[in-house]
């Protein structure tokens, strides 16, 4: 079933748990993770990132995030990851998105949020919640080390003055991690989460999860993140089990892509606790 994330996200919370935004980028990989999610009867944020139309055009994300969304047996977030203009962003929300991310880290603070508020305001007349982000969340393969990479850690200050201003219904922190592989282990700062959990009332958000490191995340999960993104790991996932296995024909190497991606996202559920959900 199709879902906003607002209260999903204030159970997480309360609960101590992440739930997995599983980023999608064809037809295989959207089933893989709605396949998944039902059979651990466990809520889902399906995403498709705007960066992402370089491998399915967004027409195409659109009907095949809502058709895997919509006939799902449990509760599903189809969810826009890293929009970065609001055209892309308006037309997520009028195809039927519960769920938008706006991302202007990369801007200053007060540019970041008045394109972020200009968000809050359509979205939220129509019903869909959003995302937006603080500090800024840098490349894996620029990041050897936490003081080499080019992340921009989010402050305490920042964060509450940037809630109160947009009005945001989840918050995309930098605490450590970034998007990709990493040169190196990524080394979160619990710290300033635990800083910025008690601060602010909203839920947060970790991107980057991919290759994070299961104790890492685990953490992250049960002390103050609601929602952690993965995406790079189903892809290592996918080819992991293609290289593993010999395979008669196209059809037999697409069963083990969709292994591999559902064997990573159950993993993760695990790591991120989020069968307290069920209790």
């Amino acid at each position: 079933m199709l879902v906003s994330s607002k209260e999903l996200l204030k159970i997480a919370r309360a609960k101590k748990f992440a739930i997995p935004s599983a980023n999608f980028v064809d037809q295989l990989s959207a089933s893989a993770h709605v396949e998944t999610a039902e059979k651990l009867n466990l809520p889902l944020i399906l995403s498709f990132a705007q960066v992402h139309q370089k491998y399915l055009p967004f027409d195409d994300a659109i009907e095949i995030g809502r058709y895997y969304a919509e006939k799902a047996k449990v509760p599903v977030v189809l969810h826009l990851d890293h929009g970065v203009d609001k055209d892309t962003i308006f037309k997520a929300v009028n195809a039927g998105f519960k769920s938008v991310m706006i991302d202007a880290s990369f801007e200053r603070l007060e540019e970041n949020i008045r394109r972020t508020r200009e968000i809050v305001e359509y979205a939220h007349l129509r019903g869909v919640v959003v995302e937006a982000e603080i500090g800024h969340v840098g490349e894996g393969d620029q990041y050897s080390n936490k003081d080499s990479s080019n992340n921009i850690y989010t402050t305490v200050e920042e964060a509450k003055i940037f809630v109160e201003q947009t009005e945001v219904d989840s918050l995309a922190i930098s605490i450590g991690t970034a998007h990709g592989a990493y040169k190196g282990t990524p080394k979160i700062d619990f710290q300033r989460l635990a800083e910025i959990r008690d601060a602010i009332e909203t839920p947060l958000v970790l991107h980057g999860g991919s290759s994070s490191g299961d104790l890492n995340l685990h953490r992250c999960a049960t002390e103050g993140i609601s929602k952690i993104n993965i995406y790079t790991d189903f892809v290592l996932a996918a080819h992991k089990k293609v290289q593993e296995g010999r395979f008669e024909d196209y059809f037999a190497v697409r069963q083990a892509m969709k292994n591999g991606m559902m064997e990573c996202l159950e993993h993760y559920y695990n790591v991120f606790d989020t069968q307290k959900y069920l209790a």
